[in-house]
């Protein structure tokens, strides 16, 4: 998606702060997305809850403003939101399209491991050992945890000849 906004003045707190769409990106570049409760903007391809997000981009304590506050400043910079169960309510975002199935979902995390459960994905991460980490560090079960085949080869189980 190309970025449509250069800077967004806003006031989150009371502080007066500039957003930009690319500085977001940045920031979460690294940052592993916590559970979803109920609502989610998606940063590049994963789910954020949006209070993580703005506490992350702009430094502060997450009792300082609403879900609401922060779910509405990054729908102005662009990005896609939607409630946990449901696809995203903005902005069209390959993997979150609502009548996808998983398997489709899951063409985005090919070589990753994944956790499922209720049919949505909780976290993808590159070792197994990282997944489960993420999982008992964030409180979270999951239904299935396994590896999304790099190919349709691969997914089928079948020997290369």
């Amino acid at each position: 998606m190309a970025e449509n906004i250069a800077a967004r003045r806003v006031t989150i707190a009371g502080k007066p702060f500039v957003l930009r769409r690319s500085d977001v990106l940045k920031t979460l570049r690294n940052v592993d997305p916590e559970p979803i409760s109920s609502h989610f903007v998606v940063v590049g391809s994963r789910r954020f809850p949006p209070k993580q997000v703005i506490g992350q981009v702009t430094g502060l304590d997450r009792a300082d403003f609403t879900t609401h506050q922060a779910r509405r400043t990054l729908l102005r910079l662009g990005f896609a939101a939607g409630r946990r169960g449901s696809g995203p309510k903005t902005g069209p975002v390959r993997s979150e399209a609502p009548d996808e199935s998983l398997a489709e979902r899951m063409r985005d995390f090919t070589g990753e491991w994944i956790a499922v459960k209720d049919d949505e994905i909780l976290h993808a991460s590159s070792t197994p050992q990282a997944l489960v980490k993420w999982l008992g560090s964030h409180g979270q079960k999951a239904d299935s945890v396994f590896r999304v085949p790099e190919d349709d080869l691969a997914a089928s189980g079948l020997a290369p000849l």
